[in-house]
């Protein structure tokens, strides 16, 4: 189970440094609410907060399994959860005009690299 741990905190990681390379600001990481963990909460270019969920697997299986495929639907609805009681609990960061949204991204390892997929509005 450590292995795992690991690998999804250097998955993280990876997800924070990808979104800040392509302008996002991360304001927190691992947010914890009464319904589940938000991975990374960021805001990106338009000003748009975005709840992010990282989901990461060591590869790409030859059955066709990917990362996002872990996204469960009863881990989809406390991700949506979690989302809402966040922006509901800091307004402050919500712009009206362009709300929230909730992004993925799926990270598979290969070698010591990371292959990542960026999903926008997922649910």
């Amino acid at each position: 189970m450590k292995e795992k741990n690991n690998l999804g905190a250097e998955g993280e990681a990876y997800a924070c440094e990808f979104l800040k390379k392509k302008g996002y600001e991360i304001i927190e990481k691992n947010a914890r609410m009464r319904c589940g963990e938000i991975d990374i909460v960021a805001r990106d270019k338009n000003g748009t907060l975005v709840f992010v969920e990282v989901k990461t697997s060591r590869e790409f299986s030859a059955e066709g399994f990917h990362p996002e495929d872990h996204m469960t639907p009863q881990k989809i609805n406390n991700f949506r959860n979690s989302s809402s009681l966040y922006a509901n609990a800091r307004k402050n960061l919500v712009d009206d005009r362009v709300g929230f949204r909730l992004d993925l991204i799926a990270l598979a390892k290969v070698g010591n690299d990371f292959v990542a997929h960026h999903y926008e509005n997922v649910c």
